[in-house]
């Protein structure tokens, strides 16, 4: 006849299913570590431990002064060019054309020609300037405000049309800008051998 205790749980704990962890993450160290985060070249890799915030003040400064320029120069051309309620909003898709168009040939610049560029450069122009200068949150809020208005084949087209001429601008611009220094390269490349 078995002893009724023998109907209770086990008190000892079992060890976790292979590959299953432990609770409390104790098992944890015996995993390998994930791969190392990439580096913002702009910024390098983080302060050490400890070290003042004043290290990233430079390339904050950089952004925040390009940024504002490039957010003045989207306003101007806002206020230049506006958009009257329920229009299609071509200001906004051209603005956000021509900045990626800008980072096209920023990023291949810097790739290709300027690699020794200042270091505080691609902040300035790239996140500060044409980060200012585009505004895709106002491209979603148009898109939104066009659904609302009762205008759905606008909201359509302006949300498919702003998508796909950044891409295009960006891809265009940085290729045509690439295969317009090769002959450049390749003749300074050959004076240097």
């Amino acid at each position: 006849m078995p002893h009724p205790s023998d109907d209770r749980p086990d008190p000892r704990p079992v060890p976790p299913a292979s590959g299953a962890p432990e609770p409390g993450g104790t098992h944890r160290a015996n995993l390998p570590l994930p791969p190392p985060e990439p580096v913002d070249p702009d910024l390098g890799p983080g302060p050490a431990q400890g070290a003042p915030p004043e290290s990233r003040l430079p390339v904050l400064l950089a952004i925040s002064l390009g940024g504002g320029a490039g957010a003045a120069v989207r306003y101007g051309a806002t206020v230049l060019w506006p958009t009257p309620t329920g229009a299609f909003p071509w200001t906004v898709l051209v603005v956000n054309a021509a900045g990626c168009a800008g980072m096209g040939v920023l990023m291949a610049l810097l790739t290709e020609v300027w690699r020794g560029a200042p270091r505080l450069l691609r902040p300035f122009l790239g996140t500060g300037v044409l980060g200012g200068f585009t505004t895709f949150s106002t491209y979603a809020l148009d898109v939104q405000t066009l659904l609302d208005g009762g205008r759905p084949g606008r909201a359509l087209a302006d949300l498919a049309l702003t998508l796909l001429a950044a891409l295009a601008a960006v891809t265009a611009a940085s290729g045509l800008t690439r295969w317009a220094v090769r002959p450049r390269l390749g003749r300074t490349e050959r004076s240097t051998v």
